[in-house]
């Protein structure tokens, strides 16, 4: 009898699995989190970043720009911006992927019983959390620079709440390949890949001056279709293309971050559970 009793109270005393997978999410976001607070320079040189994409885009180079149908091009500009953040969740989250795998933190983890959910979830939500203060940051420099939300804040709120969704897509792409990569340099120069796989896209220009077959791969670029949603939902100037993803953005863009969290979550999951073995 006392040994079905102290049975019950050790099954009643363990987490359900959910709670378990809720708990180990909460300590991996803080974290991550208490890394941002004990390198100050790191979240410091991540809310720069903005402000200088907007002197450096909006300023120096806007002013050669031209927008096709008119318009200003610091408003064409800005949802480009908006997306590139999004976008840029790649790069902290590969890098961080592969330094906890070079470090043997990763093998510690696993060896412990944990979620393996729970700990991939949470470095991605304490990502989210970072990315809402920078982009929060960026409309505040946008609307200094004269950019506006032209279709009220419903709208608007769906733009950002598209861009969040992305970023959070873009955190488990960056998780999946820092796994995989596994070493900190490694994914460090893979980073540098990020760069032109966001220059073709409509971001920073409108794809109609583009030869064909590089504006048929901007077209179909993910990021191109959020850009383009963004401008709709906001009400900014736009260059629309004949592509299925340009006529359609925010189905499409909805259609890729469902497909790439889809692939790259449970593979990542497995990834991590799997690593060395």
């Amino acid at each position: 009898m006392a040994t079905v009793t102290a049975t019950a109270a050790t099954t009643a005393a363990r987490p359900s699995a959910g709670g378990r997978m809720v708990a180990d999410t909460w300590t991996s976001m803080l974290r991550v989190l208490l890394n941002y607070r004990h390198s100050p320079g790191l979240l410091a040189a991540s809310l720069a970043v903005p402000v200088v994409m907007v002197v450096v885009f909006g300023y120096v180079f806007g002013s050669a720009m031209q927008v096709p149908g008119g318009g200003d091009y610091r408003e064409f500009l800005m949802p480009g911006l908006f997306a590139m953040v999004a976008t840029n969740g790649v790069m902290p989250t590969m890098v961080g992927a592969a330094r906890d795998v070079g470090r043997g933190v990763t093998d510690r983890l696993r060896s412990m019983p944990v979620s393996r959910t729970g700990l991939l979830l949470g470095q991605t939500l304490a990502d989210l959390l970072v990315s809402v203060l920078v982009l929060a940051l960026l409309a505040l420099v946008g609307l200094a620079a004269g950019w506006r939300a032209r279709n009220g804040t419903a709208e608007a709120l769906e733009a950002f709440g598209l861009l969040l969704l992305f970023r959070f897509v873009m955190t488990w792409v960056g998780t999946l390949l820092g796994l995989a990569v596994g070493k900190e340099e490694s994914a460090g120069q893979l980073a540098v890949m990020v760069f032109p796989l966001a220059m073709i896209t409509n971001a920073y220009v409108p794809t109609g001056g583009m030869p064909g077959w590089l504006r048929t791969i901007a077209d179909w670029n993910p990021i191109s279709a959020v850009v383009h949603a963004c401008r709709e939902l906001f009400g900014n100037p736009s260059a629309a293309g004949d592509a299925w993803p340009m006529r359609h953005a925010l189905l499409a863009a909805l259609l890729w971050s469902a497909a790439l969290l889809l692939i790259c979550g449970p593979l990542a999951v497995r990834k991590f559970a799997t690593h060395g073995r």
